[in-house]
């Protein structure tokens, strides 16, 4: 939702947030280490190949979900999860649960840590997008190469994970296009002070927000990762999380400098063990010479009320989304989730332009004694995260920050099949409708009655994509690590030309061999 889109950019200079930030880390990072109980832990990054595993026991209810709807969570909160489930020996889920208890155990006893692992092996694939809904570049075979180190004292963990990855030149989503011959980036880089009540964050991780299986609304993984500092209080019963970060600036006609930020902040409130509801605020800052002003700071603070319908300041450009969130279980074979993003909705003068939404439906549950099952369909409309002002489009260096395409719904199916307690199976079957509109296409000028009818939803020649495919993801299979992807796209109406019908193989794999070495800390 705008806030003040068509008034002229503020010339306001805020202090740095990341002084600010880090001032306030170190304090309370003092303050906390003599009271913190045993309760620091690494984040599971979304591409460990034992997530699909926990995801696999939470989607049949085996083990309960430690942050529904928010990824990534904390390697103690899933050992919690682990150890509370039966682990009933002669079970599918229950040897995956003993295993993963296993594999994690090392790295949550020690309160003073340490921790490093190197893999090395290659990755292949026909197209370069890791989207496997949309192609995008050209095929290459490379070489991968990753460090991970972490290191744990008292309350504050560290953890640095730099790759070099060849893969990502011809990504059209990767935003570094000056490398032509070797590309590498930061898969994880934070340091978080962490105790009982709460916790505080500063680096880059991936993170997700709405439901498994698809990428969120206005916060996800499908770009790469950036900075931001953060802090949680609370933990499952009741937590306020906030992220705060620059984005990547712009440049206006006339040469200046337009800086931008992006402040996130969320409410989730465990009712009961079926009943998890959240509300959560989003707030893209810009103008040139723009500091991240004070008054957008407020973790607690619902900006679009004191920030956008009851503006304070009336220079300032400003882009919201706000929704709510809803888990819910009311069986135990069955679980519904819900996320609904509202980017504007016009209460007056309608005709002058269009409401902006997005919304996903999720629903999944055990299949059988082995399997489990996850569907769900997913829309946002034409104009979902645009607005008049292109700077204050949701992108971060043209990337959407949470979707990357508009305009379109997509509906699929899931079925999770575990193979030897170490590989995971999954089929899928999906459906995509992709209308004309294009997150980063110039936005429609509003227009007085009755002259306006740009479509809020699949806007010209639609587009449709029927995809089958499967993917395949190993857990340590002693030294090797295995994950892959492969599926048929029929695509009729291609680039939204009439009549062009495209069918496509797309597939990915990577096989990395790990060595890896642990140990407490004396200090």
């Amino acid at each position: 939702m705008t806030g003040a889109a068509d008034r002229p950019a503020a010339s306001f200079a805020a202090r740095p947030m990341a002084s600010a930030i880090q001032l306030v880390f170190l304090l309370l990072a003092c303050v906390l280490t003599r009271f913190a109980a045993a309760q620091t832990s690494p984040y599971i990054p979304m591409d460990d190949q034992r997530l699909p595993l926990l995801e696999y026991l939470i989607t049949r209810g085996d083990i309960e979900d430690p942050s529904p709807q928010v990824r990534p969570f904390r390697q103690i909160d899933a050992v919690r999860a682990l150890a509370a489930a039966d682990t009933t020996p002669n079970t599918p889920s229950g040897r995956i649960i003993r295993q993963l208890l296993a594999q994690f155990e090392d790295d949550t006893l020690a309160e003073s840590r340490w921790s490093a692992r190197v893999r090395l092996g290659g990755q292949a694939q026909n197209q370069k997008r890791r989207d496997q809904l949309r192609f995008g570049g050209d095929g290459s075979v490379n070489p991968y190469f990753d460090v991970d180190v972490k290191g744990v004292v008292g309350p504050v963990i560290w953890s640095v994970r730099p790759a070099i990855e060849p893969r990502l030149i011809g990504d059209p989503d990767w935003p570094n296009t000056m490398q032509e011959n070797i590309t590498a980036r930061l898969i994880e880089g934070y340091v978080s002070a962490q105790w009982r009540w709460g916790e505080l964050f500063y680096g880059q991780l991936d993170r997700n927000w709405g439901p498994t299986g698809i990428w969120g609304l206005v916060l996800s993984n499908y770009g790469y990762e950036r900075q931001v500092a953060g802090i949680q209080i609370g933990r499952k019963k009741l937590r306020l999380l906030a992220l705060g970060g620059d984005l990547s600036p712009a440049f206006d006609s006339a040469g200046g400098r337009v800086n931008r930020y992006l402040f996130a902040h969320r409410l989730d409130w465990q009712i009961n063990r079926k009943l998890t509801l959240g509300m959560w605020e989003t707030v893209l800052i810009t103008g040139v010479g723009r500091g991240f002003d004070i008054w957008y700071r407020n973790i607690v603070a619902p900006s679009i009320i004191t920030n956008g319908f009851g503006i304070r300041h009336q220079d300032e450009t400003s882009n919201y989304v706000f929704g709510p969130d809803i888990t819910w279980r009311p069986t135990r074979g069955l679980t519904l989730q819900g996320s609904l993003a509202i980017d504007d909705f016009w209460f007056n003068k309608r005709d002058q332009n269009r409401d902006r939404w997005g919304l996903t439906l999720a629903a999944y549950g055990p299949l059988g004694s082995r399997m489990a099952w996850r569907a769900i369909y997913s829309q946002t409309s034409s104009l979902f995260l645009r607005t008049f002002n292109p700077f204050e489009d949701y992108t971060d260096a043209n990337i959407g920050i949470g979707r990357n395409f508009t305009d379109n719904d997509q509906s699929s199916v899931f079925v999770s099949i575990p193979m030897a307690s170490r590989l995971i199976i999954t089929p899928e079957l999906s459906f995509v409708r992709q209308g004309e509109g294009r997150l980063t296409d110039p936005y429609p000028e509003s227009q007085p009655t009755p002259g306006f009818t740009y479509p809020a939803f699949l806007v010209g020649t639609v587009e449709k994509t029927y995809r089958v495919g499967v993917s395949v993801v190993g857990a340590r299979l002693g030294p090797l690590d295995l994950q892959g992807v492969a599926g048929v796209n029929h695509v009729t109406n291609a680039g939204n030309a009439p009549g062009v019908t495209v069918t496509r193989f797309l597939g990915a794999i990577q096989a990395t061999l790990a060595w890896s070495r642990h140990g407490r800390l004396d200090l």
